[in-house]
Formats: structure tokens, sequence, C-alpha cells
């Protein structure tokens, strides 16, 4: 008898019943969780497979890259969703704002270090990185083709369409000969990625990712040429080895996306995957609506005759209104329209033949619940976005200010998100780069007994990154608001600054600028200027009349 009977038969007094075991092929008897089940209508055709995130996705990345890029090229929702995302996240100019680690740099190297020093090194490095980014040589480029900012938008647009940006930092020493950086950056085409002769995944091969035992990236494989050009159909099928960094740590390739799961290595259609069926099936149901409407338009009337189809068959077949009656008829209604060109100024007078009616078509188009429909759909894709349903649509006819408001936080919180991530990922690295070839030609403030780059390539190359402002939906509240977080002491000018997309210092050196040709033009001061100017504080007010 075994140990659990007995026990049982001491505390029921009796051998309990056996519980019946549950059969897994009823409904959803036999598993604890509903979404387990496998014998209701739900579920039951619903196989999933269950997969390594490289093997789900590099086998088919090419299909869906493919078929998101006809979606972006061709409808008006699709482009409009990815312009909108870059305008918020990258804009016309995303650049960095240098903010050395000088604490860390004063436990390391003494007391020079401190935020004097800190301010002198960021204003020195951003002077110098306008004029390496902004360059109108395009220096920065290696195509010589973009300036920096417009490299970063491109390849932010590549992440969103393509679901991952790529880029090789070339070291071109001639190019400090035309008064830039031996630094540069040459943006790869993702499509070029990809295993040698293109093989399968291996365990140190993923989707021309060469990886190491502890799965980190070490080199990548880029096919010479895209594979798609006919022309360069030879170099398509060369692939060049290039290490991700040099020995000493600094960046050859920046490979960015977001990945899903854990051990994933490659990435495809950004936004639009989740949605990519759906957003086709939208995009062919607004052509049809389309096409169906100009149809209406162009088909507007019709004649009807006496005769129709079953007449016309039963003549054929000998009953009814004989062959030649109907033919007879067909002639003089045409004779009768022919001879008939009833005009008044111009102006045709319809007559119609005896027995002929006019009817009209009735084009209800669109059908009732079309506009709902595409509504509720653009916020199913505005869900998978982060962003708005309103900016997705760009229609702001059903939203007041609270709800417009409050949906533009929860958008900004994802563009934020964005930006850092971007930024982190794909920008920053790159500027390190360009810092380091900077301090190497001495041309940054430094104490000395400063530490090498190398030594502390995380304090000196330590940044934040300023995109577009936020904006405002209602401009007077929205200033006041900020002007009561930073009396309060929430805030501060150099957030407020940033939140719309511009530069503290540079606002502060402007104003400056501003009042001392007022003053010096001899023009009264506008009242912020007014209310800081010592002889407008000790001023008796004027007395009433």
């Amino acid at each position: 008898m075994s140990v659990t009977l007995d026990r049982a038969r001491r505390l029921f007094g009796e051998t309990p019943a056996p519980r019946p075991r549950a059969s897994l092929t009823t409904g959803m008897q036999g598993v604890a969780y509903d979404a387990a089940a496998i014998g209701t209508a739900e579920t039951a055709d619903w196989w999933p497979y269950l997969g390594s995130p490289d093997l789900e996705l590099n086998t088919s990345r090419d299909r869906i890259v493919a078929r998101v890029r006809d979606l972006v090229r061709n409808d008006g929702w699709a482009s409009g969703t990815v312009t909108t995302m870059l305008d918020a996240v990258v804009g016309g100019d995303l650049r960095p704002r240098a903010k050395p680690d000088w604490t860390w740099l004063r436990l390391a190297a003494g007391p020079a270090f401190d935020s004097v020093w800190a301010a002198e090194f960021a204003q020195a490095a951003q002077a110098l990185w306008r004029a390496y980014a902004l360059d109108p040589l395009r220096n920065a480029d290696a195509a010589r083709g973009s300036t920096l900012p417009q490299l970063f938008r491109l390849a932010f647009r590549h992440k969103m369409v393509d679901g991952e940006a790529l880029a090789v930092l070339r070291y071109l020493p001639e190019r400090r000969a035309r008064g830039g950086y031996a630094t540069v950056m040459q943006l790869i085409d993702p499509d070029r990625l990809s295993n040698p002769q293109l093989a399968i995944d291996m365990a140190h091969m993923r989707g021309g990712v060469e990886i190491d035992e502890n799965g980190a990236a070490i080199a990548y494989h880029i096919r010479r040429a895209h594979p798609g050009n006919w022309w360069n159909a030879a170099k398509s099928w060369e692939w060049q080895r290039i290490r991700r960094e040099t020995d000493d740590g600094r960046p050859i390739v920046i490979h960015d996306f977001d990945p899903a799961r854990t051990d994933q290595h490659r990435a495809a259609g950004g936004l639009f995957t989740p949605i990519l069926n759906r957003f086709k099936m939208l995009a062919k149901f607004d052509q049809v609506e389309l096409q169906a409407s100009v149809l209406n338009a162009v088909f507007a009337a019709y004649i009807e005759s006496p005769f129709d189809p079953a007449d016309v068959q039963n003549a054929m077949d000998g009953f009814g209104v004989g062959e030649e009656t109907i033919s007879a008829y067909q002639s003089a209604r045409a004779e009768f329209h022919r001879d008939r060109r009833l005009k008044i100024n111009n102006a045709t007078i319809p007559t119609l033949f005896p027995g002929e009616k006019i009817n009209t078509v009735n084009a209800n188009r669109p059908p009732p619940g079309y506009v709902d429909f595409q509504h509720a759909f653009l916020r199913n894709f505005a869900a998978a976005s982060g962003l708005t349903a309103e900016q997705v649509s760009k229609d702001w006819s059903r939203t007041n200010y609270s709800s417009a408001r409050g949906a533009l936080l929860e958008a900004w919180r994802t563009i934020g998100r964005q930006r850092v991530t971007f930024a982190a990922n794909f920008c920053a690295p790159f500027y390190g780069a360009w810092l380091e070839e900077a301090m190497a030609l001495g041309q940054l403030p430094l104490p000395a007994g400063a530490p090498d780059f190398l030594e502390a390539r995380y304090a000196y190359s330590a940044c934040g990154w300023m995109g577009p402002g936020r904006g405002w939906v209602d401009p007077v509240k929205e200033a006041q608001a900020a002007v009561l977080r930073m009396d309060a002491g929430l805030s501060t000018l150099a957030e407020e600054c940033a939140e719309q997309g511009r530069d503290w210092e540079e606002v502060v050196a402007q104003r400056k600028v501003e009042i001392d040709r007022l003053r010096a033009d001899g023009l009264p001061l506008p009242q912020w200027a007014a209310a800081e100017d010592p002889a407008f504080k000790t001023a008796k007010p004027p007395r009433p009349a």
C-alpha cells in the first residue's frame, strides 16, 4: 500500500475517490488558462510556431521589408505617418548638448575639473560640432550628399520603415584638407547586411551579424553592392567583413534597432509589421471606393426601353414579340434620336421616344459608416505606432483642447523614448568618435594632467540630444504654466526651452543682444525686459488721471 493511500485513510477514514482525468480534446478542460484551450472554435486552428527570435524573423525579413516599403511608397496614410514620426523625433536638426561629467573627472584627475571647465568644454564642443555637422561641403558624409542632421533623419527613416539603421564610420584624412574631419559617416542600406553567399543562420552568424559566445556582435558581413543593382551584380555577391569596433573601442559599424526579444540580432518592418495586412486592406478599400465613386460620377443616368432582356430572349426563341418588331422599334429609336437636337440658348433639351424613360444611378458613395470605419482603423494603427489617431489621420475635427492635450502628452512619451534610444544607439557613438578626433587635434580646452579620451570615454562624450519642440496646443495657457513652473522651482529655463527645441543659452544670449540694442536706440523695453530693469523697478507708478 502506498504512503499516499495510508495518509489519506488516516486523515479521512477511507480512501478518497479518484479524481477523473480531464480530457485535452473537449473544450477548455484540462488547462488552467483559457488561452491554452485547443477545443474551442476560437482557438482550434490557432497553432503559432514557437521559435527563436532570429529564426522567426530572419527567414521573413526581406519579404516584410519589401511589403512595408511598397505600402509607404503608395499609401498616403503610411507615408504621412512616417513623415510625422520623423518630424517629431528628428526634425530638421537633431544636435548634441554636450554635458561632460566633470564630477567623475574631478574624482579621477583632480580639482581642475569643475563646472566652469565643463561649461567651457561644452561650448567649444558644440561650436565645433555645428561647423562640422552643417558644413556646406558635406564633408561629414562619405558620399558628400547630406549634412549630419540630414543623415540622422535618413537613418531614422530606415529604422521606421526597415526596422533598423546601419552605418559604417570611415576615416578619411584627406577630408581635413577641406576644413573637415577624417571621421565621416557612410549610411548602408540594411538590405546589404546578410550572411555570405546567403548561407543559413548558424551559431555564430545571424542575418549577417557575426556574434561571439555571449551573443555580442563582433563583426558585420555587408555586400559590396545592393542585391537589386543589376549594374553591380558581380559586386552584390561579394561580402566584406567589417569589425564592429577597433581594439581600443572606437566604433566602426553602428547598427541600431529596437529588439522585441532577447538574443535578437536583426529587425524588420519598423512601425508597420504588426498591422501590415490590415493597413494593406484599408488601402485597397480606399482605392475600390474611389474607383466606384468615379464610375458613379461618369455613369450618372441611363435610358430604359420597353424591351427588357427577357423579351429579347423570348423573341430570339420565337415567343412573344417578334424579332423583326424589336428590330424595327430599335431602328425607329435610333432615327428619332438622330433627328432630335432641340436646343435653347445652346442648352440641349432631351426628348424621349415613346416607351422610353430616364433613370438615374443611385451613387451612395461612400457607404454608411465608411468614415467611422476608417477612423477606427487608424486608431488601431495609432495605438501600434505610439502616435495619436489625430496625428495619423491629420483630422482634429473631433478633438477639443483637453483631449488633444492628453493625447499629445501620451504620444510625446513615445516620441521622447524614440529620440533617446535612437540618439543613444546611433548618434552618440558617432559623436564620441568625432570628439575623440577633435581632442586628439587639441581643439578642446583641457586642464593639465587631463586623462586620455580612451581612459574617460564616457565622461568626455556624455551629452543630451535636442530635437524639435513639442509645440503648443494653447500657447497662452502653456506659456503661463511654464512661467509658474519656473517660479515655483519645479522646472528650469533649460528644461522649458528644450521642450520647445530651443537652446536656453542661445535664448539668453539673444535676449541680451536685443535689450542692449533697444537701449542703444532709445526704444522702450518690452514688459519682460523692463521688469528686470533697475530704473523700471525704482520708477514711481504714474498717477491716475
